[in-house]
């Protein structure tokens, strides 16, 4: 993968990291509303905030080993 294709994907699952988080947000302050979507909701924000630091990692090797 390259370091621009890297890049389009950082920042296409930035916005859907924001769009987790905000919902994650909005579940929690419905509390004890919707409770028990929160653990599906909470285990989605995780995984894509974990494949987004997983890619930020592979961007810093690539460009470190320029």
């Amino acid at each position: 993968m390259t370091i621009e294709e890297l890049k389009t994907q950082i920042k296409r699952l930035n916005s859907k990291a924001g769009q987790m988080k905000m919902d994650l947000h909005d579940l929690a302050e419905g509390l004890p509303t919707d409770y028990k979507t929160l653990m599906d909701v909470a285990a989605a924000t995780y995984e894509i905030y974990r494949q987004l630091d997983e890619l930020k990692q592979q961007l810093t090797a690539l460009e470190n080993a320029k």
